[in-house]
């Protein structure tokens, strides 16, 4: 009996390494204007080129602007950042969805809806949040610029194989509660660091259920958990959302695609190095109150005092505390927001726009927040617009941006400002992560987000859902 695990890393095994690491392939290796100049420039002291050019797909996301297409872009660096991948990628015939292109967006929100991501597949992007592909029944990961070096001029890696922890989540979610909150209530009960050395497999009932734009969500965040990567096993919600995409195989090849795939999912009794199991009927919407994600409360419950955490948590939680202005045994529910952010790899899908309009949708931003809705892609943004929802954003005073990482990290001009306090829909809420070495972070689900950008502050999503509806 073998997992996904064990089938997808021994068909990508190329040797062991006298090191006792694998030589593993890579299959899919995605490319953004951040993390590439360094590697491209290394490879050109060496006089290499990329291996296999038709195994590697670029786009910009990281530090282009939203709030505009114009080019050269504002900032100096951007543009020259944007140049050089656009330079490197047609000097070495590497396809490209740059600003303006009608596939350009977050490097995880298109690898999945062009159809490039596909469940057997190791793929690896210089970008920590490549676990989200693993939704697909993929293994993959971040890599650093040497490794994006190493890519592409092999498109191999040496690795370790990790372990397996099969993460269960049981039972049914209740309204309000989202895989944002699943996968922030996952990351408090295992640890920021429980995931070391491991890949996550997630299973159980409610993994079952999600839909695809789910399952990434989950698969996001597994990084978040120290795990090396997170994985769902395929199945015929995967194929379901796979089938017509545009790098996808047709007629035949589509059966036989579909074949492979299903043989590729875990066997039946296939044993895990460790399982855990996560009870959902426990869980209500999450939100951070600290600086790392795995310092949440649900958004009825106390912040907890530092003396009763591990010790090794002990002093993280009084600095975070400090930091964000909270006390312990006090309620992050009526914490006053100044930003709102829906956007990220984590959220910025159609579903998760879908969602938070559905809490917008005929009333208006607190007077003293601004929020920014900034889609995943640019599919994503014509999808939204063909329904409507930039003018339901639009007339409750939210700032609709073009596609890209925004304002989920400081690398472009979204940036807060001093000690600002962000509700946001992204994946890390580490000092500074979001451009102000005093910005304060509060991560949580999009409907959340926007119910916080309503009211002003933080809120508990369950008592504003709209009558007849459900936040799903």
């Amino acid at each position: 009996m073998r997992t996904l695990l064990d089938k997808v890393w021994d068909l990508h095994s190329v040797r062991r390494l006298p090191t006792g690491q694998t030589q593993l392939f890579i299959g899919l290796h995605l490319i953004h204007e951040v993390t590439t100049p360094q590697a491209f420039a290394m490879l050109r002291e060496r006089g290499l080129a990329p291996a296999f050019p038709n195994r590697i797909f670029g786009t910009m996301d990281h530090i282009i602007p939203t709030a505009s297409l114009r080019r050269p872009a504002p900032d100096p660096v951007a543009e020259e950042m944007m140049a050089t991948l656009e330079d490197n990628c047609r000097t070495h015939h590497i396809p490209l969805f740059g600003l303006g292109d009608d596939h350009q967006g977050i490097v995880h929100v298109i690898g999945p809806e062009l159809g490039l991501t596909q469940p057997g597949m190791t793929i690896a992007c210089g970008d920590s949040h490549t676990s989200t592909h693993g939704a697909f029944g993929a293994l993959a990961f971040g890599i650093g610029t040497s490794q994006v070096r190493d890519v592409l001029a092999s498109q191999c890696l040496a690795m370790d194989k990790p372990k397996l922890r099969r993460v269960r989540f049981e039972g049914q979610r209740g309204p309000g509660v989202t895989a944002k909150d699943l996968a922030l209530a996952m990351i408090r009960q295992l640890g920021v660091n429980g995931g070391v050395g491991f890949a996550y497999e997630y299973a159980g009932e409610a993994v079952r259920a999600m839909t695809m734009d789910e399952r990434m969500t989950l698969c996001n965040l597994s990084i978040e958990g120290g795990a090396r990567m997170g994985y769902v096993n395929p199945d015929d919600t995967t194929f379901a959302f796979l089938q017509g995409r545009r790098q996808v195989p047709t007629g035949a090849a589509w059966d036989n695609a579909v074949a492979w795939w299903r043989s590729m999912a875990s066997d039946a009794n296939a044993a895990a190095d460790d399982e855990r199991v996560v009870e959902v009927n426990r869980i209500a919407p999450v939100v951070t109150w600290g600086t790392n994600p795995g310092q949440s409360v649900a958004v009825d419950e106390p912040i907890p005092d530092p003396q009763g955490l591990p010790g090794g948590e002990r002093e993280a939680a009084v600095e975070a505390l400090q930091f964000m202005g909270f006390e312990a045994g006090s309620l992050v529910t009526g914490r006053r927001v100044d930003v709102a952010f829906i956007g990220s790899c984590t959220n910025a899908r159609l579903s998760d726009l879908r969602a938070a309009a559905n809490v917008v949708r005929g009333q208006h931003l607190a007077r003293h927040v601004r929020g920014l809705v900034v889609p995943g892609s640019r599919e994503v943004q014509r999808a939204a617009e063909r329904e409507g929802l930039h003018e339901v954003f639009a007339m409750a005073g939210f700032e609709w941006r073009e596609p890209g990482c925004s304002l989920c990290l400081g690398m472009n001009d979204d940036k807060l400002s001093g000690a600002q306090t962000c509700a946001s829909s992204s994946n890390r809420n580490f000092r500074g992560r979001q451009g102000s070495p005093t910005g304060r972070t509060l991560l949580m689900s999009p409907e959340m987000v926007a119910a916080a950008a309503i009211a002003g502050e933080v809120v508990d999503v369950r008592h504003v859902i709209p009558r007849g509806g459900a936040v799903q």
